[in-house]
């Protein structure tokens, strides 16, 4: 983001993941090696059809054949096309609100299905959409990774906790950063506003800008197994 000034108040993070954020170096130099094989991410479209109808109605059945029709389009196309895209339909459909005022709670990670109905959530909820979304249109999930990171604010140098989805072309590349309160799609060189802390897929989760995986992100992340969790019961598969 070029400035943050304007719209840091509605789209970091809350004290919480700070805190977090804080413990998260202790985590990973503490971590294990294990890695759990990835859960597929597939989908039952009537089971998902039900789950959204019983705990959003109609407008969330509306948003979600919307979803449907988005990966029929994507499906195939080259991948700066299904970046593009995607950043764009979650950026779109989901209002940047704080956790607090849409779950109750001051850190809850959403599922897509979750974010897609309320039409709100945070830059987790924004980052989760994407990557699952984009695993579902093929892209493979070691080419991407949600990655913490502490974004300045504006020019000064306060931080706070933030999160953005990266794609990497190759495991060792330069990423390409997915952020909520950024239009375009850019190469993180160029997100000098941005300091990774931590970054995890479904299979690995990586200290800073690290290339070795550090632990196995769902016996890490509890908030990241509960959505794992949650996805199944919700039409994941």
């Amino acid at each position: 983001m070029a400035s943050m000034s304007t719209s840091s108040s509605r789209s970091l993070s809350t004290v919480s993941r700070r805190q977090f954020l804080t413990a998260a170096g202790a985590l990973l130099l503490g971590a294990g090696l294990g890695i759990h094989p990835s859960s597929a991410v597939a989908f039952n479209p009537q089971q998902l059809r039900q789950s959204m109808q019983q705990q959003y109605g109609q407008v969330g059945l509306n948003v979600l054949e919307e979803w449907f029709t988005l990966l029929e389009r994507l499906r195939g196309q080259d991948v700066q096309a299904q970046l593009r895209d995607v950043n764009d339909f979650f950026n779109r459909r989901i209002r940047w609100v704080e956790d607090i005022r849409v779950w109750g709670e001051e850190d809850f990670w959403a599922t897509p299905l979750e974010a897609l109905g309320k039409g709100q959530g945070d830059c987790e909820d924004y980052s989760i959409a994407k990557y699952i979304t984009l695993k579902q249109l093929g892209v493979p999930g070691e080419r991407l990774r949600m990655i913490y990171v502490r974004a300045r604010i504006g020019r000064s140098q306060i931080t706070q906790a933030h999160m953005v989805l990266g794609y990497y072309s190759t495991p060792n590349a330069e990423p390409l950063v997915l952020d909520n309160i950024s239009p375009s799609i850019s190469p993180a060189s160029q997100r000098n506003d941005l300091d990774p802390v931590f970054s995890f897929n479904s299979d690995g989760l990586w200290a800073g800008g690290g290339s070795e995986s550090r632990a196995d992100p769902l016996a890490r992340l509890s908030r990241w197994r509960s959505v794992i969790g949650r996805m199944q019961s919700q039409g994941f598969i």
